[in-house]
């Protein structure tokens, strides 16, 4: 059985966290959801995390969408869907105008994820300290305060065994 405490443990500031986020605008954050082209190494780790990805996730079958390729999958409808190889994220990008070296994660199997709320309610978890980006976008209502992040224990594993602890 997987290890969910670090999950238990981490809901309530989740929660909180989602709460903060929603207040702020969010021009930074257009997610189109396009297919990453990472390069190098952030591109061998995104193959290797490819490989790891889970059939199902939460109950939900993964689909065959065209976009899915080494660098992207989905599951479900409304889709969970995971991208790796993407940029830093705006926040955690120095110089820019919201940068937030401490914005909250939380971690999950030894993974850390910072969530931030979408415009369109969704909420993109995105990977920290690790040689390549991962994004994981939770469809609308999904991760309605705080629940449901345990979608992630799955993935974390996959990223654990595939993307090493460092920087990108």
């Amino acid at each position: 059985m997987k290890s969910r405490r670090g999950l238990v443990l981490a809901l309530p500031a989740v929660a909180a966290v989602l709460a903060c986020a929603g207040c702020s605008t969010d021009d930074e954050a257009t997610n189109s959801l396009a297919v990453p082209t990472p390069s190098g190494r952030q591109a061998q780790h995104c193959r290797a995390l490819h490989k790891e990805l889970p059939g199902n996730l939460d109950g939900r079958k993964r689909t065959s969408d065209p976009k899915d390729s080494d660098y992207m999958a989905a599951w479900g409808k409304p889709a969970i869907v995971m991208r790796c190889g993407v940029p830093r994220p705006l926040v955690l990008t120095p110089g820019y105008k919201r940068y937030n070296p401490y914005a909250p994660t939380i971690e999950i199997n030894g993974v850390e994820w910072m969530p931030e709320e979408q415009p369109d309610g969704s909420v993109r978890c995105t990977t920290s300290k690790r040689e390549a980006w991962v994004e994981v976008t939770l469809p609308t209502g999904y991760a309605k305060n705080g629940g449901q992040f345990g979608i992630l224990t799955d993935l974390s594993d996959a990223v654990a065994k595939s993307i090493p602890f460092g920087l990108a």
